[in-house]
Formats: structure tokens, sequence, C-alpha cells
């Protein structure tokens, strides 16, 4: 009776170098190349952030002093400008008193006989109030104005229907104003009307 065929064992010569193949490797799972360069991208990405942050905030501090010294530039030229201004206004103040003396010279000589000392006069007079005009100095224009206790001091009332009550009738010495500001108000007559003694204290400084 023959024997039954015995399923040929395959045998590897260890001499010709043959070897089984190696096993499968498992799907998913990470090598440790792959995790270093993750974790140095990781690293990076949050270096740049950073940076991008720092860059931000010096950009932001630069625009706040450049805004903080544009303030003090200008506030340094505002107080430049107002400290030269009250030198001048002071200047003129103490050249007040020159033009009124020119006024009281020429009212004081009327006379035909003075007719050409007055043109002098009267022309030196306008250079030093031209002269004052162009830093700013102006006169209040009182004459036939009613009275305004912001630009006028009355230090007489006449009891006149003539005019409108308060009308002022006479300056006696004009008053003067520096860039809008009162540098000394209009020296004034002012009409009030009979028997309104109310309204006649208004007028009263």
């Amino acid at each position: 009776m023959a024997e039954p065929k015995r399923e040929e064992e395959k045998i590897f010569s260890y001499d010709t170098g043959e070897r089984a193949p190696d096993a499968p490797s498992v799907i998913g799972e990470d090598s440790p190349a792959a995790g270093t360069e993750q974790g140095e991208e990781s690293a990076l990405a949050a270096e740049i952030a950073k940076l991008r942050a720092e860059k931000q905030d010096l950009l932001q501090t630069l625009v706040r002093r450049q805004a903080d010294f544009e303030n003090f530039r200008k506030r340094i030229e505002r107080d430049r400008h107002e400290e030269g201004r009250r030198g001048v206004e002071r200047l003129i103040m103490d050249l007040i008193p020159v033009l009124d003396g020119f006024d009281r010279a020429l009212q004081a000589h009327d006379d035909p006989a003075y007719e050409e000392y007055r043109k002098g006069m009267m022309l030196i007079r306008k250079q030093l109030f031209d002269a004052l005009a162009r830093h700013g100095l102006e006169r209040i224009d009182a004459a036939g104005k009613i009275f305004d206790p912001r630009f006028h001091q009355a230090i007489e009332r006449a009891e006149s229907n003539e005019y409108p009550d308060g009308f002022i009738e006479h300056v006696f010495q004009d008053g003067y104003m520096f860039h809008g500001r009162v540098l000394r108000p209009a020296i004034v007559r002012v009409a009030v009307h009979s028997g309104e003694s109310a309204n006649t204290q208004s007028f009263e400084n």
C-alpha cells in the first residue's frame, strides 16, 4: 500500500542569505522623526506669533510717542506765542498814555494860528497809532453808540429826550482793545431820559 505524499516542506537555505519578509508595519504608527518635526514647527509658529505681537506693541508705542511729541511741540509754540503777545501788550499799555497826550494837545490847540502845528502833531500821532495797530491795537469807537458796559465807562449822565436812552453823547477818553480784549474802556457821558432813574443806575460803573 502506497504511503500518502507528505506536503513538501519549504526549506530556506541559510547559505543563500534569503530571509523571510519583514512583518508589515502597523498603519498609523508615528515614527520618532515625524514627531520631532511637528514639535519644531509648533515652536517656530509660536516664536513668529510672539515676534509679531512685539512688533505691533512697538508700533503702537511709536505712534503714542509721536503724538505726545506733537502735542508738546504745539504747547511750547502756543506758550511762546502767548508770551510774545503779553510782551507786546505791556509795551502798548505803556504807549497808550502817549496817544492820550497827543489827543489832549490837539484838542487844546484849535486856534487857526496853530494849524501847521496841529498837522504835524496829527501826523506823528497817526504814525504811532498805525505802528501799534499792526501789532493788534484797536480803538473802541464809542461816539454815537449805545452804552455797553463791556466797552464803555460812564462818568457822567445827561438828562435828554433828544437822544435814545443810553446814547453816548461825548467821549472823554478813547478806549482800546488788543486782539479782541479790552485794555481800557472808553470814558464817556451818557444821555438818559428824564424821570428814568432806574435805568440810569445801569450806566454807572
